[in-house]
C-alpha cells in the first residue's frame, strides 16, 4: 500500500536536477533545469482520491512537498490509524478543507503530545462521511480547530449523539433489539463542550430516529444556522418520546421544545425522514429564524393524495416566516396569501376537531371566507339551433364536439341531398346584423370552435352545378 508521497509521486512525479549518466559513456548532454522545479510543490488544492494511501511518508520530503496545501481531498483511501492522518495534516498548516470520507477511522484518538501543538487554526470545512468515527474522536478533533465553520457527519451509524466530555458519567441505556448501542439520557450535553463556531452540520444518513438525540447537536453547536438530516428516519419532531417498553418519558426536561436548541438554525433539510404528521410541520414553524425548509420523500405525502401545488400551499400556509421551500423560489407575498386563503377553504368545511391552530390564526388574519364558486368553463355538450332550407326551418339538438362534415351527415334527412353537396352558413344570433351568415369551410372543424349557443341557426343551401345560373 503506498504513502501519500508515493501516491504524489505517481500523480505528479519527481522532478530531478541530477544527471543519471555515467562518466565512462563519453557522451556530455547539458540541460536547463530553472531555479525552481514546476513540482517542487504541489498545487493548494491536493486531491489524492481512491489511491489506497495507507500512511503519511517521510516527514520532511512531506512538509517540502505539501507546505502550501490548502485544500486536501483523501476520501476513499486506506487511511485506518488517527495517527498516520496527523502526520499527513501536521506539515500543512494552511489547511482550510480536508475530506477524509471512506475511510475507516473508527479507531480511538488517542492522547498523544500532537495536541499540545496542533491547531490548524484556518481548517474551516472538515467532511469525515462514512468514516466511523467515534463520538470521543469527533471532541478531540472539535478541540484542536477551533476556528471550524462546516462539519460533515453523515452515514456514521449514529444513533445517538453524545458531544460532552461527561461520558463517563452517564448511564446510558441500551437498547436491546440493537445491539452494541446506546442512548445517552443524562442532562450535561446542555451546558458542556460548546463548539460556538460551527454554522453548518451535514449529519445524513445516519440511523438516529429521536428527536431528543437531534436536539443535543443544537446545544453543542448553539450557533448552528444549516442543518442537513436528510435520510435520517427520524418519525417525529416530538421531544417527548415514549419508551414503547416501559411507557415513559424518555425527554430529560419535560419543558423542553422541539425548537429550544435551535435558536439560530436558518436552514434544515428533512428530505427522505419518517416524518408522517401534519403536526410535524407545525413544530418546524416554531424554530424563530427558520427561513428555508426541504421537506419531501416523507410518508406524510403518501397518506393524502395531495398535488404538487395543494402540498406547496399547504405547507407555506403553515410556516409563515419560511421564505424558501423545496428549492424553490422566495415566497411572494402574493403567493403567501393565496396559499394561506386556500389553507382556510381546505378546512372550513372539515369538522373542528380537524382544524388545526393555524387554522384559527388565519381567520384571524383573513376572515371567514366563502367557498369558491365552482364555474365550469367548458363549452355546452349538447345545444338547441335553428337549421333553415329555403322557406323550411326545423329546431334541432347537435352534438358541439362533432365535426362539420359530420353534422352534414346527419342533415342529409333534412335536406334531401348528399352531404358533398352541402353548404352550411353558421348565424350568430348577437352578430346577424353586423357580419352576416359564416361559411362552414373545414370539414375537420369542431363546432363548438364557432361557439356555437342556444338560438343561433345555420343554413343549408346546395351547391349549384357549373352553368345551373347560365340563362339559356
Amino acid at each position: 500500500m503506498p504513502t501519500l508521497l508515493e501516491a504524489l509521486e505517481q500523480k505528479y512525479g519527481w522532478i530531478s536536477t541530477e544527471s543519471d549518466c555515467s562518466e565512462d559513456e563519453g557522451i556530455s548532454i547539458s540541460i536547463f533545469v530553472p531555479c525552481k522545479s514546476p513540482r517542487a510543490a504541489v498545487p493548494a488544492l491536493l486531491v489524492l482520491n481512491d489511491c489506497d494511501i495507507t500512511s503519511a511518508g517521510e516527514k520532511n520530503a512531506l512538509k517540502a512537498k505539501c507546505g502550501s496545501v490548502e485544500e486536501l481531498d483523501l476520501a476513499k483511501n486506506k487511511l485506518n490509524e488517527w495517527s498516520e492522518v496527523f502526520k499527513i495534516l501536521e506539515p500543512m498548516p494552511s489547511l482550510k478543507f480536508v475530506n477524509l470520507s471512506f475511510n475507516v477511522l473508527s479507531s480511538p484518538i488517542k492522547e498523544q503530545k500532537i495536541f499540545e501543538d496542533l491547531k490548524w487554526r484556518e481548517l474551516r470545512n472538515l467532511v469525515l462521511n462514512s468514516t466511523y468515527i467515534k463520538w470521543e474522536s469527533v471532541l478531540e478533533l472539535l478541540d484542536c480547530i477551533p476556528c471550524l465553520e462546516e462539519l460533515h457527519l453523515s452515514l456514521n451509524d449514529y444513533n445517538s449523539v453524545c458531544l460532552h466530555h461527561e461520558r463517563m458519567k452517564c448511564s446510558p441505556e441500551k437498547n436491546d433489539e440493537e445491539e452494541g448501542r446506546e442512548h445517552c439520557t443524562c442532562d450535561f450535553y446542555k451546558s458542556d463542550h460548546k463548539h460556538i463556531g460551527i454554522r453548518t452540520l451535514h449529519f445524513n444518513g445516519n440511523p438516529v430516529n429521536k428527536w431528543m438525540e437531534v436536539t443535543k447537536l443544537g446545544y453543542a453547536f448553539p450557533n448552528l444556522e444549516s442543518l442537513v438530516l436528510a435520510d435520517c428516519p427520524i418519525s417525529s419532531l416530538n421531544i417527548h418520546d415514549i419508551d414503547d417498553a416501559t411507557g415513559d418519558c424518555l425527554s430529560a426536561n419535560n419543558n423542553s421544545s422541539a425548537c429550544a436548541s435551535f435558536g439560530n438554525l436558518r436552514t434544515i433539510n428533512m428530505n427522505s425522514t419518517n416524518l408522517s404528521t401534519w403536526d410535524d410541520i407545525d413544530q418546524l414553524a416554531k424554530f424563530p429564524l427558520l427561513e428555508c425548509v426541504r421537506i419531501q420523500g416523507c410518508p406524510l405525502w403518501e397518506k393524502h393524495e395531495y398535488t404538487e401545488h395543494e402540498r406547496r400551499q399547504l405547507l407555506i400556509a403553515r410556516l409563515p416566516n419560511v421564505k424558501t421551500l423545496n428549492g424553490g423560489g422566495v415566497i411572494t407575498p402574493v403567493e403567501r396569501e393565496d396559499a394561506e386563503r386556500a389553507f382556510i377553504r381546505y378546512y372550513m368545511d372539515k369538522p373542528e376537531s380537524d382544524q388545526p391552530e393555524r387554522y384559527f390564526d388565519l381567520i384571524q388574519i383573513h376572515g371567514k371566507l366563502d367557498p369558491l364558486v365552482n364555474i365550469d368553463l367548458r363549452p355546452e355538450k349538447r345545444v338547441k339551433i335553428k337549421f333553415t332550407l329555403g322557406e323550411t326551418s326545423e329546431i334541432k339538438l347537435i352534438d358541439v364536439h362533432r365535426t362539420v362534415f359530420e353534422l352534414k351527415s346527419k342533415l342529409e334527412g333534412f335536406a334531401g341531398f348528399h352531404a358533398s353537396k352541402m353548404r352550411l352558413f353558421y348565424v350568430d344570433q348577437d352578430l346577424r346584423d353586423m357580419q352576416g351568415p359564416e361559411e362552414m369551410r373545414f370539414p375537420n372543424k369542431r363546432l363548438y370552435s364557432y361557439n356555437i349557443r342556444f338560438g343561433d341557426e345555420i343554413i343549408i343551401e346546395c351547391k349549384k352545378k357549373p352553368g345551373d345560373s347560365v340563362k339559356r
